[in-house]
């Protein structure tokens, strides 16, 4: 069943993408939370009507998320955890805490579009920041133990 997408959805498309899913999987969760459309061939005549406006627009907003994420590249960050005498850390660092030491950097980042490997031990990780569809920025990372 093809379907239109209103909104981004994890691991099957972005808004505004025709895609082909299972029909359980459209009728019985997509359009009922309002993330999708029946893809007829009138919706699709008013989608790429959209799509035409929208392509203005949208490259602004690429170019604003390139500019972002240079500036993001040269981003290196400290966060101090507790930690044992063997380097592991009490708990784990988390994208909420990624997404406050950038707010203190002067970057307004939401925490859903950070990506982090699980953080258990002191070391340098690189946190993939979402900024765009086809833009992505990598902060480094630096894990080390707090001071008591």
């Amino acid at each position: 069943m093809e379907i239109i997408l209103k909104k981004d959805v994890e691991n099957l498309g972005y808004a505004n993408d025709i895609v082909s899913v299972r029909p359980g999987y459209a009728n019985n969760y997509l359009i009922p939370q309002g993330l999708a459309t029946v893809a007829t061939p009138s919706a699709k005549k008013v989608l790429a009507e959209t799509i035409k406006q929208r392509a203005h627009k949208e490259a602004k907003i690429k170019a604003d998320a390139e500019q972002l994420a240079a500036a993001l590249n040269e981003v290196a960050l400290t966060i101090a955890a507790k930690a044992s005498e063997s380097n592991k850390i009490f708990g784990s660092v988390t994208s909420a805490q990624v997404a406050d030491a950038l707010k203190a950097k002067g970057f307004d980042i939401d925490r859903k579009n950070i990506v982090l490997d699980t953080v258990k031990e002191l070391g340098s990780y690189v946190a993939v920041i979402k900024l765009h569809r086809e833009v992505k920025a990598e902060v480094k990372v630096d894990v080390v133990a707090a001071e008591e």
